[in-house]
């Protein structure tokens, strides 16, 4: 996670522009970027367990394949990891697919703050602000389906995950009258 905090260099008791026409455009401004980008959630490869008879227990795939491609699809008929690599357990016994050993989509979220402060008198401010959340509305994919035994679907990333951390683009302006 990157977050930063930008203020510009002009105006009243700044670098630059400090007073003037230019100081009244350019000065009071700031700038709130926020970047969030995280490695994909772990998750396992199950399947039906009912020939286990083991209540309360995961069942875990068989891993036929040491390497196991990520294709990266999305989507029906585009899976995102090779579906061939793995099998459901037949016979009374545990899967050897390890627990948590693959990881799913990885997830991107930017959010942007754009303020200006308006100084109206010496002890009252008014304070313009424009938030974008999810500004590049960048989806976050949920996991693969990931369950051998309905092979229809296996692999296959048929869902988004809306939380309060990857809404959809959103865009809000305010006003803040400080005294």
């Amino acid at each position: 996670m990157l977050a930063a905090n930008w203020e510009a260099p002009f105006g009243k008791n700044k670098k630059f522009a400090t007073q003037g026409p230019a100081a009244a455009v350019l000065g009071g401004w700031q700038l709130n970027p926020n970047v969030a980008l995280y490695s994909g959630r772990p998750f396992l490869v199950g399947t039906d367990g009912s020939s286990l008879n083991a209540p309360q227990n995961t069942q875990v795939a068989d891993q036929i394949r040491a390497d196991v491609q990520q294709f990266g699809g999305v989507g029906l008929g585009a899976p995102f990891y090779d579906p061939s690599a793995f099998a459901p357990v037949s016979q009374v016994r545990f899967g050897n697919m390890g627990l948590n050993a693959l990881r799913g989509p990885r997830l991107f979220n930017m959010n942007l703050g754009l303020f200006r402060k308006f100084a109206i008198k010496e002890k009252a401010e008014l304070r313009f602000q424009v938030e974008a959340l999810n500004l590049t509305n960048t989806p976050s994919l949920n996991q693969p389906n990931a369950t051998a035994s309905t092979p229809s679907n296996f692999m296959a990333i048929t869902s988004t995950i809306t939380t309060a951390t990857s809404p959809q683009r959103t865009m809000r302006f305010g006003l803040r009258l400080s005294f």
